[in-house]
């Protein structure tokens, strides 16, 4: 899976950056593309639902966008650290009755680190 940059540690603006990218890509609704900016064994609750990997994300999304008609996420830095990033959220979806929800909460990430640059391979270790 190739890895998509701002990585950690993060910055304050490489975190807002983070943020804003998964704004956009859930706003552009399409499940299968948000699922790969997870790992593969990522867990997620929502409400009452528990998910684990990457074909749950894309079921539960697919279901969720399809009776969250005219969706509308707006995201926001709330706190960081080296490879964590708190975000609280908002959004805006209409049943397919008509009836306009909001709804809002938090989120908690936490993202692996990438081997440092300068970190010997399997090859230099003599593995």
């Amino acid at each position: 899976m190739p890895i998509k940059p701002p990585i950690p540690p993060f910055t304050q603006e490489t975190a807002i950056q983070k943020v804003r990218a998964a704004e956009d890509a859930w706003n552009k609704q399409e499940p299968e593309k948000v699922a790969m900016a997870y790992t593969p064994d990522s867990r997620w609750r929502n409400r009452d639902t528990f998910l684990q990997g990457r074909d749950e994300i894309v079921e539960f999304l697919q279901q969720k966008w399809a009776r969250e008609l005219n969706y509308r996420l707006i995201k926001e830095l709330w706190a960081f650290t080296d490879n964590r990033i708190a975000v609280r959220y908002c959004y805006e979806s209409q049943s397919t009755t008509g009836q306009w929800y909001r709804s809002y909460g938090n989120e908690y990430w936490e993202f692996g680190t990438p081997r440092p640059e300068e970190h010997p391979g399997l090859r230099e270790l003599g593995l």
